[in-house]
Parts: structure tokens; C-alpha cells; sequence
């Protein structure tokens, strides 16, 4: 591959090295931000990164993050001073989509910024200088308040000395059985990487996966009521809800974090248990979403809805992740040999 570009190498790597050849990575320091119950972290740990820190505010949240990882996630992040975080080489994170202020003197992130929880994020990025990041947020972020918003979160991070990358990705794409679609937003330091790098974003697998792969059969518990079902489920004939069951081949609606509200517009509900209609599984939230089958809820099942719902589908991230690891370690290839050039030429 010695004649290839740094970019053609980087893609050959990827794409064609089979899986235990691109867990040959170089691993790295990572932070958790807006942890949730942990889908990110999951993800760039199977990328051989290790997680340094983590911050959720939300206290049941906190109970299954620790739950699985054995560590509870510090609390609000707008009370965590940068000099409290210890440091790492990539911040990872999604986070609410609020509108900036545009009112006065623009005076940089820390005006227009100021009261979101973006900021937090603008703080420890300028304060704790990454080599890189990923931020995930739904994709209404492109248009909120008429584009104004994205905008100031590229502006922002690019005046931040980062060279920054989005795309919109659907998790249907990667394996999973749902659709989900959700920005991502990578970026690198300018110091790393050449005024002409370009960082592509995962392509789609093609491997179709359906729910009916993941129904569990006979459950107790979940079921919707026959009256509800009568006088608001069906009422109308109109084709919705979603409902499937073990012969349907078909990707999901968009787990919400609502889902326990039983809406018939965006719901997906299953032609089983007590009643002949019932919500999703625990184990089936998991596997729409890419989540272990062997990950602990330890909390009721309106929180666990809640949870996976406000959470990211973890294949598509682990696949960024794959990716954003390996540039790095191409990156940091590609500046020792700078240096040895350097070095080379200047003494001897």
C-alpha cells in the first residue's frame, strides 16, 4: 500500500481488513458526555477506546449506567469545572437542541452559546484541547430555528481550531431493525490533519434485518387493554398504529422516549400477549436498538422505555466509531513520519 494516498489507505483498511485486523487499533481516552444509559460508550470501547469520564444528570439513567459499567456518571455537567475532568483524546456525546442567543455583540461561543447545554460541550473542548469528537443529535438540528442553530454549532466548533464533518445517518442501514435517523457531527484537531482531509462517514452495510427476527412469543405484562384498544387504537381505519408480529419483515418506527404513552401515530406494537396487542419487550427494545442482549434494566419499565428511547442505536455508532478510531491512528502515523522527515533533514 505504499502507494496509496493517506486517505486511499485509510479506506482499503477499513473496508477490506476483515474484523480482527482493524481491532488491531490503537486505543484512546475517552469522555461520556449526556451519557444517557451508556450506547456510546459501548460503542467506542468495542473500538478499543477506554472511557475516562463520564456525566448524566438523570438519576435513573445514572442507576443503569452503573449498573452495567460498575460506574456511577458524575451529575450536571454545567457543574463540572474542566480542571475536575481528566484528560482525554476524544469527547463523545449528544445533546439538546436549544436555540442561541442573537441578541448583542457577537462575542464567540462563550456569548452566543451561553445558557445551552452546547456550551458545556464548546467549555471542555476548548479547555481540555481533544484530538477529536462525535456528537449525535436528531436531525431536526439541520433546520432548527431556520438553520440558525446548526450553524452556530459548525461555527462554533470550527473556530474551536477543528476541522468538522456531519452527515445524517439512518440506523436501518447498519443493521439494526428500526428506522433512526440522527445527525453525527465528527471532528478533528486542525493540528492533526491536513487542510485537504476529508473524514467519510460510514457506508450503509446492506444487511437487511427485520423485527420479527427479535419478537418474543407468550409474553405477560405488556399487554394493551381491549378497551383502549376499541375506543382509541383502532378507531380509525387508517392503517396505524404499526403492529407486527412473528410473519412481518419490516424495520420499526423510531423507538420514542414517549413509547409508554401507547401513541398510535408513531407506535409499534406487537399481535401478542393476554389481550392480542402489547408493547415491546424489554429484550426487544434492545435489539432494535443494538444493545447486548445481556444489558441490566434495573428500573421500571416506563424508565427503561424512556431510556432506550433517549438513547442511540449502537451499531451506527460503533461502525463512526471504527472509523473515527483509525483515523486517528493514521493521523498520528502520518505526523511521526513528518517529524522523522524533519528530524532527518535537520540532523543529519
Amino acid at each position: 500500500m505504499e502507494n496509496l494516498t493517506f486517505q486511499q489507505e485509510f479506506d482499503f483498511t477499513f473496508n477490506t481488513f476483515p474484523t480482527e485486523k482493524q481491532n488491531i487499533l490503537k486505543g484512546y481516552r475517552f469522555i461520556d458526555l449526556f451519557a444517557g444509559i451508556g450506547g456510546m460508550r459501548i460503542a467506542f470501547e468495542r473500538s478499543r477506546n477506554t472511557c475516562v469520564f463520564s456525566s448524566e444528570w438523570d438519576t435513573n439513567s445514572q442507576k443503569t449506567y452503573e449498573a452495567n459499567f460498575g460506574t456511577k456518571p458524575h451529575g450536571d455537567i454545567t457543574k463540572i469545572t474542566s480542571e475536575e475532568i481528566p484528560n482525554f483524546d476524544i469527547l463523545v456525546g449528544g445533546f439538546p437542541c436549544q436555540p442561541f442567543s442573537t441578541i448583542g455583540k457577537r462575542e464567540g461561543f462563550l456569548h452566543e452559546t451561553q445558557g445551552t447545554l452546547f456550551y458545556d460541550i464548546a467549555r471542555i473542548i476548548n479547555d481540555k484541547n481533544p484530538k477529536a469528537f462525535l456528537l449525535e443529535n436528531v436531525p431536526g438540528l439541520v433546520t432548527h430555528d431556520a438553520g440558525k442553530t446548526f450553524k452556530t454549532v459548525i461555527e462554533t466548533l470550527e473556530s474551536l481550531d477543528y476541522r468538522v464533518f456531519a452527515e445524517i445517518l439512518d440506523s436501518a442501514d447498519f443493521g439494526v431493525p428500526q428506522f433512526r435517523k440522527r445527525i453525527y457531527i465528527v471532528g478533528f484537531k486542525k493540528s492533526l490533519s491536513r487542510s485537504n482531509f476529508y473524514f467519510n462517514f460510514p457506508k450503509p452495510t446492506n444487511r437487511s434485518v427485520y423485527i420479527n427476527k427479535f419478537l418474543e412469543k407468550d409474553v405477560k405484562g405488556h399487554s394493551i387493554s381491549k378497551h383502549l384498544q376499541q375506543t382509541y387504537i383502532f378507531k380509525k381505519d387508517d392503517g396505524r398504529p404499526q403492529i407486527v408480529d412473528s410473519t412481518t419483515e419490516i424495520k420499526v418506527k423510531t423507538l420514542c422516549s414517549t413509547y409508554h404513552k401507547i401513541q398510535r401515530l408513531t407506535g409499534t406494537f406487537v399481535r401478542d400477549g393476554e389481550t392480542g396487542l402489547r408493547l415491546l419487550t424489554a429484550n426487544e427494545c434492545k435489539a432494535i436498538m443494538g444493545f447486548p442482549q445481556d444489558f441490566i434494566v434495573p428500573v421500571s419499565r416506563t424508565q427503561m422505555y424512556r431510556q432506550f428511547g433517549n438513547s442511540v442505536a449502537i451499531p451506527v455508532v460503533e461502525a463512526i466509531a471504527k472509523r473515527l478510531t483509525l483515523t486517528l491512528n493514521n493521523l498520528e502515523k502520518e505526523e511521526s513520519i513528518k517529524r522523522q522527515i524533519y528530524e532527518d533533514v535537520m540532523f543529519n
